[in-house]
Order: structure tokens, then C-alpha cells, then sequence
């Protein structure tokens, strides 16, 4: 073989492409896709988004600002208004005092989190990662060079990780904890009391950052939501992430927005100034008529979601081998499902992890849902319940009816 086909075979990818993995929701939702085109009736429950509409007046908001040749490029954090809705929003829900400086508008959630990762972490430092977690917290860990520690919550506590288990788990390498809350996938809310032990924690190590996922705020369904930030003692060591998406049924809208500190802020501005830039002038302006336009479509949404958990709930406790925590928010149900490992398929395979029972289920069911092992909890699965009732119960009877097949 010649030098040049040798040098042909070598991939020209970097080992960070090479090593970083695609989403398992979206790749998941990609599979699922591809069986919609072919015709087959798939009941899509992998992906995390809210089947409503976007409110008409956020439309409208939208459509003024094209209207008003609201079309050139914005400040990189933001446009000020907007910013300070946000401060506004934090203020009013949170009980938090932010200024505009300390406030970077981006393309999602998402990219805010990837921001404040990038900002922080330093090749070889640690992030604690609170576990179940979102697909892509240990991901964005890698691409900034650092170590993910997952640290795993138990089911009989919701899944949700205590204080103690982090006070034992923070090394000097430590520089970041994550964590979402409502979470997704689990559904599990932090208590005011359980944060606060959280916050105890934290003050006593002052290495230690801490990054809140807090998307599905407005999805709650126990009362108070509680922010980190709110707790003097590691309030500038908290950078707060949230988004229209959830709250708002604004997905496809790509806006997010985090809060934190004037330097760390300013860190995660530049980043995003050398990837992105700004983000959409339209949806800005949509953001900013959400944000003034307050939360009373999002409870109409929350009342509806709350409705949908308790029929999955009530389906879910007659499929045998699931163990379903209750959920507190977001819109998802998490089901222990190792019950089924090690059973054989009508067509003779064995069903060994997760993935093998999804990839299953959404051939013989043809109902889409996430293996837990991407959410560091290879023995769950995630299924989300953002689905018109009617298909939500054919849903979980079709689930039902495909695992009472497996031997």
C-alpha cells in the first residue's frame, strides 16, 4: 500500500469530533422520523417538547418586529430590553437582583449552558454532574476538556442527590457542580430545604461553582420554585440557565438566556461572541413580549401537563417490571425498567440494556422513547408525556401489549 492510500485512511477528524457523542434525543427523534416517512404510525415520546402552540401574542410580537424592519444584527448578550425583562423576570418569580450586565441572551438554553461550561472549566477539572441528567451536561463536560463526575441520586429519594452525597464527592479538582430542576429526565423538584443543605455544602468550598439548569421552571406541579441563587452564601458562585421553550412552547424559537455574576457573564459573552453572536432579532422580540405578557399561558400548559402525568401514571402502574417515581414538574415519566433485561424478543434477541428495550419498542410498538443510559441511569428510560391524551394512552397500551411478548 502507498504512503498516500495509508494517509487516506486516517480520519481528518479531530479526536474531539471523534470522541464527542450525538444526542440520544435527537437521535432517537431521528429514527423515529425516518419510520414516520416510511409510513408507519410512530407515537413519538423521545423528545422533550411541548405539543402547544406558541401563544398568538408572542406570534404577533413577532410579526410586528419584521413589520418594523426589526432585521439586523443585535448586541452579542442581547438586546437591552430584553435583558432587562429578564432582570425583571428574576426579580418578580425569583426574588433575585440582577442588572442587565449580568444577564446573556442566547440561542437556547442549550448554548447557554455550553457558555458557562466553556467559561469555567479547565482541562482536567472535575464538574460534578447530578445524576439522572440531561444528555447533554457529561458531553459539554468533555468538550471543554474536563472530567464529568456523575453523582446519582436513589429512586426512593426521587433520584434526587442530598448533600451529603456532594459534601463526599467535592475533591480539590472540583470546579463545577450541574444539576436541572425540575429535572429532565426524573421530573424530581428540589425542596427549599434540600437546596439549602445544598448551599451549606457549597459555602464550605469555595472552588466550587455551581451551574442551575432551571428550563422547566414554570412546569411544576408541588408549588414553590426554588433557585439556587436565592441563597446568599453561594449567590455569586451560582450561574442561573433558563429559556423560553418550555414555559413559553417557544422550541423552535432557539432562545435562552443564563444569569450570573458581571465576570462571569462578560466570559460567557465572549465566548459567544466568537461562535454565534446574537441571537435572532425576531425572536428576541418574541422573548421580550413573553416575558411582559407574564406566565398565565404557561399555567393553562402546567394544568395540562398535570392532567397527562396522572393518566400515564395511573396506565404505567399496570405494566408489570416498571417502578415510576412520581414526577414533580417537567413533563416526563422515568420508569426503572431492568425488569426486562435479559428477555428474548419474539424473533429470538435478547433485551440487555435500555437502548435494546427502545430500539425494540419502537419497532414492535412503534412508540419512540430515550434509553436511560444516556441520562446516566442505563437500567431506566425516559418517556415524555407532552402528548395529546388520546395518544398518550395508545402510547403505553401499545407499550404494554409489545412487553407482555418478551420471554
Amino acid at each position: 500500500m502507498s504512503e498516500n492510500a495509508t494517509l487516506a485512511l486516517v480520519s481528518p477528524l479531530s479526536a474531539r469530533a471523534q470522541d464527542m457523542q450525538e444526542s440520544a434525543t435527537i437521535a432517537m427523534a431521528k429514527k423515529c422520523r425516518e419510520l414516520i416517512a416510511k409510513g408507519f404510525d410512530v407515537i413519538n415520546l423521545s423528545f422533550g417538547e411541548p405539543d402547544f402552540q406558541t401563544p398568538q401574542y408572542i406570534k404577533d410580537a413577532a410579526k410586528q418586529a419584521l413589520d418594523d424592519g426589526f432585521t439586523f444584527y443585535t448586541p452579542v448578550p442581547g438586546i437591552p430590553d430584553l435583558r432587562q425583562a429578564i432582570c425583571d423576570k428574576f426579580k418578580r418569580d425569583n426574588n433575585l437582583d440582577f442588572q442587565p450586565n449580568q444577564i446573556v441572551v442566547g440561542t437556547g438554553a442549550k448554548q447557554a449552558l455550553a457558555n458557562a461550561v466553556m467559561s469555567l472549566v479547565n482541562p482536567g477539572e472535575e464538574v460534578i454532574v447530578f445524576s439522572p441528567y440531561w444528555v447533554s451536561y457529561e458531553e459539554m463536560v468533555k468538550l471543554a476538556g474536563g472530567t464529568a463526575i456523575p453523582l446519582r441520586g436513589t429512586l426512593e429519594n426521587e433520584y434526587k442527590v442530598t448533600a451529603a452525597q456532594l459534601e463526599a464527592a467535592i475533591t480539590p479538582r472540583t470546579k463545577l457542580v450541574m444539576y436541572s430542576s425540575p429535572c429532565n429526565p426524573t421530573g424530581a423538584v428540589f425542596s427549599r430545604e434540600e437546596l439549602g443543605a445544598i448551599a451549606e455544602v457549597l459555602a464550605r468550598h469555595p472552588h466550587v461553582y455551581a451551574l442551575a439548569d432551571e428550563i422547566y421552571e414554570y412546569i411544576n406541579f408541588v408549588g414553590e420554585h426554588v433557585s439556587l441563587a436565592q441563597f446568599p452564601e453561594v449567590h455569586d458562585r451560582v450561574i442561573t440557565v433558563n429559556g423560553f421553550s418550555k414555559g413559553y412552547a417557544m422550541t423552535g424559537w432557539r432562545l435562552g438566556y443564563l444569569a450570573a455574576r458581571p465576570d462571569i457573564a462578560y466570559a460567557c459573552e465572549k465566548m459567544q461572541s466568537q461562535i454565534t453572536s446574537g441571537t435572532c432579532s425576531i425572536t428576541q422580540r418574541a422573548g421580550l413580549a413573553a416575558l411582559r405578557g407574564g406566565r398565565s399561558s404557561a399555567d393553562e400548559m402546567v394544568a395540562a401537563y398535570r392532567r397527562r402525568r396522572d393518566l400515564v401514571l395511573g396506565i404505567v402502574k399496570d405494566i408489570p417490571g416498571f417502578k415510576t417515581p412520581t414526577p414533580s414538574g417537567a413533563f416526563y415519566i422515568f420508569p426503572e425498567v431492568s425488569a426486562y433485561f435479559g428477555r428474548t424478543t419474539p424473533d429470538g434477541r435478547t433485551i440487555n440494556t435500555s437502548m435494546d428495550l427502545a430500539l425494540y419498542l419502537l419497532n414492535d410498538a412503534l412508540v419512540s422513547a430515550v434509553s436511560g443510559e444516556a441520562f446516566g441511569a442505563p437500567e431506566c428510560m425516559r418517556f415524555s408525556t407532552a402528548a395529546a391524551d388520546d395518544k398518550l394512552v395508545e402510547a403505553f397500551r401499545r407499550v404494554k401489549a409489545s412487553l407482555a411478548k418478551l420471554a
